[in-house]
């Protein structure tokens, strides 16, 4: 049961890495039409833009996510229940020793991020370490192990910038089109199948950021299953997880949160469900608590 969720929800983020990286390639395309007459013009943007994007954002991501979120780095002396239990998760999920930072704040959350497992951290709200007893502790920081050996944090940093990518892409388009630097054809600007082409391109333009926000929520909502799975392999315990979320949804939502970096953490921070859940950045908790219990 457990080995099968995990390599059905890999498979699903397969699915929608591919659909991000075709999204990107349209946009592009949409762009290179839109402005230049040449789709191609505007893939070749979209990749030079996603590349760039790509770079920084993997070599940066450490420091951009904490700042973000007010985290602190600790030292064992300063939290050394917290050090320990990290410690342990990291022996057995055979991963280096993450950095450790604490975020003060009273609600409970947690979250990991890093480029890879090499150069990866985990932070803590000071309101998990006050609520949570060790086993439940444990539960925790084994997901956010998982989610660093399992390569989530640089899926995640990937994902984050190609959503940046494809608003860069849309911001540039529309701009083009306020100050009339779009491509003027008085041949095409007669024909009706140029006229569709071009609202097609704006469509996409407009639509393409809604749309790269639904996969990027949808990939969040799939490695959250992932890492859940993992933690019990890693605990051996799927109880402590379990009640560790139970005290973690019931709680009030955190102040210190970052909303650019709510999917990082192991539940919403804020607390917020769309109706629609395509916007949620994480699964119903009682789906996932369902999901433990029938480990």
């Amino acid at each position: 049961m457990l080995f099968q969720q995990i390599a059905q929800n890999k498979r699903k983020t397969i699915y929608v890495l591919i659909g991000f990286m075709g999204l990107v390639g349209i946009m592009g395309a949409a762009l290179g039409y839109f402005c230049y007459g040449r789709p191609s013009m505007g893939i070749m943007i979209a990749i030079v833009v996603g590349l760039f994007y790509m770079i920084t954002t993997l070599s940066q991501s450490t420091r951009i996510v904490m700042n973000m979120n007010n985290a602190h780095k600790v030292t064992e002396q300063e939290a050394p229940e917290l050090y320990h239990v990290v410690e342990d998760m990291a022996m057995v999920g055979k991963v280096p020793m993450p950095e450790i930072y604490i975020i003060d704040d009273p609600s409970p959350n947690a979250f990991a991020t890093g480029p890879n497992p090499q150069h990866a951290a985990v932070a803590a709200t000071s309101g998990l370490l006050e609520r949570l007893n060790r086993e439940e502790l444990e539960g925790v920081m084994g997901h956010e192990i998982s989610h660093i050996r399992n390569y989530d944090i640089r899926l995640q940093s990937t994902a984050l910038a190609l959503s940046s990518v494809i608003s860069y892409l849309a911001n540039f388009g529309v701009n083009s089109f306020l100050w009339g630097r779009v491509r003027a054809n008085e041949d095409d600007d007669n024909s009706g199948s140029a006229i569709l082409e071009m609202i097609f391109s704006i469509l996409t333009l407009i639509l393409g950021p809604l749309a790269a926000t639904i996969a990027q929520m949808a990939l969040s909502r799939n490695r959250e299953y992932l890492a859940d799975a993992s933690s019990v392999e890693l605990t051996r315990d799927p109880q402590g997880l379990i009640s560790a979320l139970r005290k973690i949804s019931n709680s009030e939502p955190m102040t210190q949160a970052n909303t650019s970096s709510a999917s990082l953490y192991i539940e919403d921070p804020f607390k917020k469900d769309s109706w629609t859940h395509l916007f949620d950045t994480h699964p119903p908790i009682e789906k996932r608590i369902e999901r433990l219990e029938k480990m």
